[in-house]
C-alpha cells in the first residue's frame, strides 16, 4: 500500500499541513502510521477523507462540529457495513440494515438543514434583487437647480 508524507497528501487534497493536523487532532482524520522519527504516513483512504471533508464543508457549509458529527455517523456506518457483511442469519442482517438506514437518516437530515438555510437565504438575495430592480425602473427625481 502506497504512503504519502505530509506534504503530498497537502498538495492532494488543497489542505494546509497545519489543518490536516489539526482535523486528525479533532478526529476527523484517522491518525496515520508514523515511521520511526515520527514522521506521519497517510494512504490514499486519509486523501479521500479529506476530500470528503472538505466537500461537506465546502459544499454543504457544515462547522467543524458539524463535520465531527458528520464523521461519526460515518464511522458507524462503515462499522454497521462490516458487521452486517460478516452475519449469517438473516433477522440480524436486518437488524443491521434497519440501524444504517437510521444512520443514513441523520446524515441526510443534516444536509436537508442546510439546504433549508441556503434556501431562505436566497429568498432574502431575490428579495434585494427585486427591490433594486424596482428602484432601477422608477425615475429618479430631479432637484431644482440642477
Amino acid at each position: 500500500m502506497e504512503r504519502f508524507k505530509i506534504d503530498d497528501v497537502a498538495k492532494a487534497s488543497g489542505l494546509t499541513k497545519r489543518t490536516i493536523r489539526y482535523y486528525e487532532e479533532l478526529g476527523l482524520l484517522p491518525a496515520p502510521e508514523r515511521t520511526d522519527g515520527g514522521t506521519r504516513l497517510y494512504t490514499q483512504m486519509h486523501i479521500e477523507r479529506l476530500k470528503q471533508l472538505i466537500d461537506a464543508r465546502d459544499v454543504l457549509g457544515f462547522s467543524l462540529q458539524e463535520l465531527v458529527d458528520f464523521v461519526a455517523i460515518r464511522e458507524e456506518l462503515i462499522q454497521h457495513r462490516d458487521a452486517y457483511r460478516q452475519t449469517e442469519e438473516a433477522e440480524l442482517k436486518r437488524g443491521k440494515l434497519l440501524q444504517v438506514g437510521e444512520m443514513l437518516d441523520k446524515q441526510l437530515a443534516m444536509i436537508d438543514i442546510k439546504l433549508e438555510k441556503i434556501a431562505e437565504f436566497r429568498k432574502e438575495i431575490e428579495k434585494l434583487q427585486v427591490r433594486v430592480a424596482n428602484a432601477l425602473n422608477q425615475p429618479i427625481p430631479i432637484k431644482e437647480g440642477e
